[in-house]
């Protein structure tokens, strides 16, 4: 630690103990350069592999490695000695605000305390390197602002003069910006880089000593994205590599930044826009230094595969390739995209129309007299000809819905966007709901859990089937009895709903790209949450839904219902898009909801629930909490990234320091127009669902378990208990027996010897109980005479 120094002969004013030297490289100049990240930081524009596949669409090279630019170090306080001083003193001390100036052009201008820079202040190097922030004790501590003389600047949370916990730093010459957490001046945790003024080219994940280290995602300007694991600053471990511009994807081991290991390398054949089904090239196997080498499978377009052993990107050993059956409704030849249409009418007459596309609808023909059936599917087929274009357009705007570029132009519909097209065509309007539709349109073998699933896909033929029925069910009374009526119900469905409000999203999810693809990485966590708060249907098929009541008390129990967003606010939410199913006085709550509602009545909720207030209420728990130690070090397997202004600041699960939301929020307050609404949206949904109701939910489920548990536990001890009972109850039994044997004993012997006295007494006494005996007859024999015998002695017995 730098002392005082004090010139002899001199008087000067009392000296500023310094800070004490953070290390032995900062102790030269205070703008000391250090570079921003190790030259070995990967591609700019990461090309397939640094080896160059031999041919074909397999060919892509890696371009070279691109140097980053510097930032300045943090500026440090070395021999601090006060030559004069302007403000207040007490006992010979400097305290309150005041104005210190230094040997060497130094200057400090804020608070002190105790002859000490204590407080908030701004200290001003002699080179013009300047730091405003808090002081405590002579030392850079808290909360402060660097900035040096190229423009560059550095706001956040400092300890001991360093950049430490979170912050944010901006090159004044490169258009190079970081925002992240720090440990000890160098990027350490959680953090995300930019390497270009639009925010195109950026890192986004863990960071160990300046170092990518751990797991992130790298998005290149070419629009190329790695997503994985990382070490030294090049991809290593598992992960996923997409090379959008050449069309080709590689999933598996990664060794210093090439392919190396298992893994699985695809080329995508592009296909033309409407296409449904992709093609490509795959190989799966073992890659040695960015080539195929060992054991592996490829799998051609065509459909031949050839599996052995590879050398060097060339088939080595036995060649075992055949010809595989082509698949249905794929168009062999051909690039257009298109379809041709067949009808499944249980007829043994085929479709003049082709075979590719099925029209399932025997099951409404069923319904009809068997000698109208002929006609009913020619004239359907009339019309769903007739709107055919229509429909191809239809579907492939919503089968694009919430997603990013196909990398072979290839888009197939869920039942998500399925949902949104109902709903954007008024077809909940009639007497069907649209969890009716889904029971409409499961079929009999559809699993349960699967009736009202958001990721079932659709072909195009299934969603010509879908509308098909729909039509039948929603208009069929109208044209009943002219026959032939089906066609007449497609083409009422197609005037009515379909061609005036197509294409015109109304929800929340889908009513802007950037909203959508930001959204949708909430999708597998909400959809965990609707199926955690199902309840079994009282009416067949008996498959788990979701009432509008359900929903009410789901939110309740997360205790997410309060000032603003109140219980009749959310009774409004849920009947925003719907009919006119609730008045004044009453609301049916009994209505179903399928998943698209539940997540857009989230995004309402959010919008309600997380205010200005809210938001700063949270940056005010944030500061009372925050520790600039309590950074995550830890990876979280995250694959949905937005490259849109501060999208990538907007990390789920990761806001520990409040210096973060302070930043956002002078953000979003000096942003205007159109990003300005976009990123107070992106942050209002970001705080609701990873601040407000996942954690919520997780809350809800550790209850829930606990619950199940102690209820486990207490089935087991009440059938202890029984058990317990049941023995003690069976021991009892056997010494009540046992007892009573003995008793029975006892009284068998009492009533034996009882007998048997009455024998001896018997034997005892035989005159008191024999009859006298009989008088003898008188004999001439005289009797004996009788001696008196003497009082006192005894007769002696003969």
């Amino acid at each position: 630690m730098a002392k005082d120094k004090k010139r002899d002969g001199k008087k000067s004013e009392k000296s500023v103990p310094p800070v004490p030297a953070h290390s032995a490289a900062a102790e030269s100049s205070p703008t000391k350069l250090t570079a921003l990240h190790a030259s070995a930081d990967g591609a700019e524009e990461g090309q397939a592999s640094a080896a160059v596949l031999d041919k074909g669409p397999e060919k892509a090279v890696e371009a070279p490695i691109q140097d980053v630019p510097p930032y300045y170090e943090e500026p440090i306080l070395a021999q601090l000695v006060v030559k004069s001083y302007e403000g207040d003193k007490v006992r010979r001390l400097y305290e309150g605000e005041g104005v210190a100036f230094f040997e060497g052009g130094n200057i400090y201008k804020g608070m002190f305390s105790e002859g000490l820079m204590h407080g908030q202040g701004t200290y001003t190097w002699a080179d013009g390197v300047k730091y405003e922030g808090t002081f405590v004790k002579n030392v850079q501590m808290v909360n402060g602002c660097y900035m040096w003389n190229d423009g560059s600047i550095y706001e956040g949370s400092i300890k001991n003069g360093l950049r430490h916990g979170f912050g944010f730093f901006r090159s004044g010459i490169h258009p190079v910006s970081y925002v992240g957490y720090w440990y000890k001046g160098k990027r350490h945790g959680k953090g995300t880089i930019y390497y270009d003024q639009e925010h195109v080219s950026w890192y986004s994940g863990d960071w160990v000593d300046n170092v990518k280290e751990g797991w992130g995602i790298r998005c290149y300007k070419s629009g190329n994205v790695y997503e994985g694991h990382w070490e030294k600053n090049a991809r290593h471990g598992r992960g996923r590599m997409r090379w959008l511009t050449a069309g080709q994807e590689y999933i598996g081991q990664w060794v210093h930044g090439v392919q190396h290991g298992y893994g699985t390398h695809i080329w995508f054949l592009k296909r033309m826009p409407a296409s449904q089904y992709p093609q490509s090239n795959k190989y799966v196997g073992e890659f040695v230094n960015g080539q195929r080498h060992g054991r592996g499978k490829f799998i051609y377009a065509s459909g031949a595969v050839y599996e052995g052993q590879w050398v060097h990107n060339k088939k080595h050993g036995k060649l075992d390739a055949e010809s595989a059956p082509k698949l249905d409704a794929v168009c062999w030849g051909s690039c257009s995209g298109s379809e041709a249409i067949r009808i499944i009418n249980n007829s043994e007459n085929p479709s003049a129309l082709g075979s590719d596309i099925e029209l399932d609808i025997s099951s409404l023909l069923n319904l009809l007299p068997g000698e109208e059936r002929q006609e009913e599917v020619k004239q359907v087929e009339f019309a769903v000809l007739r709107h055919i274009t229509k429909l191809r357009r239809v579907y492939t705007f919503y089968s694009s819905l919430g997603c990013d570029d196909s990398p072979d132009n290839t888009f197939l519909m869920t039942r998500l966007q399925f949902w949104r097209f109902l709903k954007d065509c008024c077809f909940h309007h009639s007497s069907l709901t649209l969890a009716e539709m889904d029971r409409i349109l499961s079929g009999d073998k559809t699993p349960l859990e699967e009736i009202h699933s958001p990721y079932e896909t659709l072909l195009f033929r299934t969603f010509l089937s879908h509308l098909i029925h729909l039509s039948f069910h929603m208009y069929h009374e109208e044209h009943k009895g002219k026959s032939p009526y089906l066609h007449k119900c497609f083409i009422e469905m197609m005037s009515r709903n379909v061609n005036p409000t197509a294409c015109h999203i109304q929800g929340l999810l889908f009513s802007e790209q950037r909203r959508a693809v930001f959204a949708m990485r909430y999708i597998d966590k909400c959809w965990e949450i609707h199926r955690a708060f199902c309840h079994q249907n009282t009416r067949p098929p008996f498959e788990p839904t979701m009432k509008m009541r359900q929903f009410l008390w789901m939110l309740n129990d997360f205790k997410l219902l309060g000032k603003q967003l109140t219980a009749s606010r959310l009774v409004e939410i849920l009947f925003k898009e719907g009919p006119s199913l609730h008045d004044s006085s009453s609301s049916n709550l009994e209505q179903e909801l399928v998943f698209l509602e539940f997540v857009e009545a989230l995004l309402h909720c959010a919008l309600v629930h997380v205010t200005s207030g809210v938001i700063k209420e949270q940056v005010d728990d944030q500061k009372s909490n925050f520790r600039t130690e309590g950074f995550s070090e830890g990876a979280t397997n995250e694959t949905c990234y937005t490259q849109f202004s501060l999208s990538q600041v907007l990390r789920p699960c990761e806001d520990r320091g409040h210096s973060r939301q302070e930043f956002l929020m002078d953000e979003l307050e000096a942003q205007t127009g159109k990003d300005k609404d976009f990123d107070w949206w992106m942050y209002q949904v970001q705080i609701f669902f990873t601040n407000k109701l996942f954690p919520a939910y997780q809350h809800e489920k550790v209850l829930k378990a606990k619950i199940k548990e102690n209820r486990i536990r207490s089935a087991e001890l009440a059938e202890l208990r029984r058990r317990k009972d049941e023995e003690i109850a069976k021991l009892i039994a056997e010494r009540e027996a046992e007892d009573a044997k003995k008793q029975k004993g006892a009284a068998e012997e009492e009533m034996s010897l009882e007998c048997k006295s009455t024998v001896f007494k018997e034997l005892e006494e035989p005159g008191a109980q024999s009859a006298p005996p009989p008088k003898e007859e008188a004999s001439a024999v005289p009797a004996p005479a009788v001696t008196k015998v003497p009082t006192g002695t005894k007769r002696r017995r003969k």
